[in-house]
């Protein structure tokens, strides 16, 4: 069967905080000047906001500078943050450190705290009313080139294949071809067509190779009385060791606290498992007391960029843009991106609305994109912590956390000129020791109560793929599972994978171990991608409407 297509001057791949703000941006640009542009979102979830997961605290600049009259308009980030707190974890005790000793960049002062799936929803919700045509569901699967090479489009999945890619009778619907003049990639975290289109035009040349930590969160219901709401808490320490990463703590409203842990994918220990260190976590007694009587409701996991200012690639190409988390704009030490996704979404509707407005037929590199993300706050929001994250890598925690603070806090004060240099990166995949270098860790049974297993947690982030699909995890070379993984490595996959997809499973006897892919359990994390060693596991887009469906996260 051959695909239909369907022209749009620009489309949108992803609706998300970036990809939503720019078709915003670009529909209230084209309305002041009397202009038309036909503009397409499409979404992978099933619903806007379904596969979207953070924290979340969010800085309202850039939804002031998008929808300045948001507060009057029924969205839903309504709790301030009221009282911010960073505490510093031993096994058995934390120590408060002072906010004044913060760079005054760390303030949640003006910030707010709630489910970015919720705002994201209602973003969506802004945009159709404003004539933006928006499609859940239609998992973006490959881009489409011209003869030129310029980026055409994209064209959605099929559905309706077997597991061996078959069409099934009567159930088959081949996917459309959406042909756009700029197509915008906001597809977030290592999305699979912005990895595909950053490799063809070369677009980390001179740049640093872009780093990541897996975020898993769970949404709680607690008791009255231990619920402040506004209340916001970091941590960092226990039980991480030398390991990067740290936990968040949000009092949000109706009595909902998200809890969640961030281990960044440069670890060592190929036993560690980012989810049982999260559920190690809870048992903190200063953090076991806060949902012990209380109920968690959702569980969710996501991979979240690092590497700050020095690994964002070039953001242009011929026919095309990237923005948001598809670029990487998180400012590490904040823990705070969505404001810098929204800006670049906007930045880059501008450009494409100043190319369409001069009569611009597409295809076209737009490097003014650019140019306006250098001059923009965006890149000053970075540009100041850029050696933060690095830090921690290069000198340890304890010596890495006092130059990260001294370091901002000579940014904060102008005299950043005494610290003029960048920091590097190693890709995160280069880090793990083999097994006979490292030591095992004895991670205690889930109790049910406060803690909990994968399959459980799975469960409740109302994860579903239709099972009998082609599996969007490709290996690219089947042995190495066995042959390298295993043998060198112990199956770090079975770890690093929050959701229970990669498992080695043995005959009767023990013998003939092999890699079974658990597919249906994906919640589109994509460490996978990320933290394989030989980088052979290649994340893709599974049918439309499938993965988790997030509520309130």
């Amino acid at each position: 069967m051959t695909r239909e297509s369907m022209p749009f001057d620009v489309v949108i791949v992803g609706a998300g905080p970036a990809g939503l703000s720019a078709a915003i941006r670009l529909k209230q640009k084209a309305d002041e000047a009397g202009k038309d542009f036909a503009i397409c979102v499409i979404e992978k979830g099933a619903e806007v906001g379904a596969h979207i997961l953070s924290g979340a605290v969010i800085d309202p600049i850039a939804l002031d500078e998008l929808l300045p009259d948001w507060r009057d308009q029924n969205c839903p980030l309504t709790v301030a943050v009221n009282a911010n707190q960073h505490w510093f974890l031993s096994e058995k005790g934390k120590s408060n450190i002072p906010h004044l000793l913060m760079p005054p960049l760390m303030s949640n002062k003006g910030k707010y705290t709630g489910s970015l799936g919720n705002l994201c929803r209602w973003l969506g919700e802004q945009a159709m009313n404003m004539g933006i045509e928006i499609f859940p569901g239609f998992a973006a699967a490959e881009v489409l080139y011209n003869d030129d090479g310029s980026v055409r489009g994209v064209a959605t999945g099929d559905m309706g294949l077997d597991r061996e890619g078959n069409p099934k009778d009567g159930m088959h619907m081949p996917g459309m071809e959406l042909h756009a003049k700029y197509t915008l990639f906001a597809e977030g975290v290592r999305g699979s067509l912005s990895k595909e289109v950053i490799e063809k035009f070369d677009l980390r040349k001179d740049r640093q190779p872009q780093t990541y930590g897996i975020g898993i969160k769970e949404l709680w219901e607690v008791k009255p009385e231990n619920h402040a709401e506004g209340r916001v808490i970091h941590t960092q320490g226990w039980p991480l060791g030398e390991t990067v990463g740290g936990g968040f703590i949000y009092h949000q409203e109706n009595n909902q606290v998200a809890i969640g842990f961030v281990v960044a994918l440069d670890y060592e220990n190929p036993y560690l498992s980012p989810f049982d260190e999260m559920q190690r976590y809870k048992n903190h007694p200063a953090i076991r007391p806060i949902l012990e009587g209380g109920r968690r409701i959702s569980y969710g996991a996501r991979a979240i960029n690092e590497g700050g200012l020095q690994s964002v690639p070039k953001l242009s190409f011929p026919g095309g843009m990237l923005v948001g988390c598809s670029a990487g704009f998180v400012n590490v030490p904040r823990i705070k991106g969505t404001h810098n996704a929204m800006k670049s979404g906007m930045l880059a509707a501008e450009t494409v609305f100043e190319a369409l407005s001069a009569g611009d037929e597409g295809g076209q590199d737009l490097t003014a994109y650019e140019d306006a993300f250098k001059a923009s706050w965006i890149y000053k929001d970075l540009h100041r912590v850029r050696n933060a994250r690095p830090a921690l890598s290069k000198f340890g925690i304890k010596l890495g956390t006092i130059y990260a603070g001294l370091d901002m806090w000579l940014n904060n004060l102008g005299l950043g000129f005494l610290m003029p240099w960048t920091l590097g990166h190693h890709e995160d995949h280069t880090s793990l020791k083999k097994a006979k270098e490292a030591q095992k860790i004895d991670y205690p049974k889930p109790d049910g109560v406060v803690t909990f297993d994968k399959l459980s947690s799975v469960f409740i982030s109302n994860t579903n793929h239709e099972e009998d699909q082609p599996v969007h995890l490709k290996l690219k070379d089947a042995s190495i599972p066995v042959d390298f993984n295993l043998a060198e490595y112990d199956a770090p996959e079975q770890r690093f994978c929050p959701a229970g997809v990669y498992e080695i499973v043995r005959d009767d006897d023990g013998t003939n171990p092999r890699l079974q892919i658990n597919a249906q359990n994906c919640v589109h994390c994509k460490t996978c991608d990320i933290k394989d060693y030989k980088q052979n596991i290649n994340w893709t887009v599974p049918e439309g409407g499938g993965g988790p469906n997030y509520p309130n996260m």
